[in-house]
């Protein structure tokens, strides 16, 4: 009888585990999911990458909360020609409680080739995690953490409060994403 109870104990938890998981997993998922993008017909990929650090290379100091926390040099190429407006979020899906938001930015013009070191004009940028415009600077409490820029080709301008932050971008943006590009940066403290 506690042999039979045992194992029915150990198989309850089992599942109360792995239901555990999959939720943990799913969160995740959701954090780190990829956007809808719009049919694209043509074969030209849109990047993204930056002078300063390579793809899933280490962002140097100077534009982290340990330097001057001024944004990357950054530059934008192969954007689709049917692209009306360009949007940009940074995210740090590797942060204790939740993904933290160091950038929001939209408005960004489809013929915009870069965007110089520390550049300000000429976009709109959005409310961060810390409740605060503009560029907030990896700051990791601990380990490697990994910093995302994530470029969206929209079929569309963006009208939004410049109060805004990421959740209103990103339902705004629902439809009107033509394509994608991913940058990569990994800082430690």
């Amino acid at each position: 009888m506690i042999i039979m109870r045992l194992v029915v104990f150990l198989v309850a938890f089992s599942i109360l585990f792995s239901m555990i998981s999959v939720t943990q997993n799913l969160a995740f998922a959701q954090d780190t999911k990829s956007y809808p993008v719009k049919s694209n017909t043509t074969k030209i990929v849109m990047k993204i990458s930056s002078i300063a650090f390579a793809n899933n290379g280490e962002i140097p100091k100077k534009y982290t909360c340990d330097g001057t926390s001024v944004s990357p040099p950054l530059k934008i190429s192969s954007v689709p020609k049917n692209a009306k407006s360009l949007a940009l979020i940074l995210d740090d899906p590797d942060a204790p409680e939740r993904t933290f938001t160091h950038w929001v930015v939209w408005g960004i013009s489809p013929k915009k080739t870069q965007l110089v070191e520390g550049e300000k004009k000429g976009f709109v940028e959005g409310v961060t995690s810390l409740e605060k415009q503009g560029y907030v600077g990896p700051c990791p409490p601990s380990g490697v953490h990994r910093y995302i820029f994530k470029l969206f080709a929209l079929d569309s301008q963006v009208d939004i409060s410049t109060k805004s932050k990421k959740q209103e971008l990103i339902a705004t943006m629902q439809n009107h994403i033509i394509q994608t590009a991913t940058l990569i940066g990994k800082y430690s403290r």
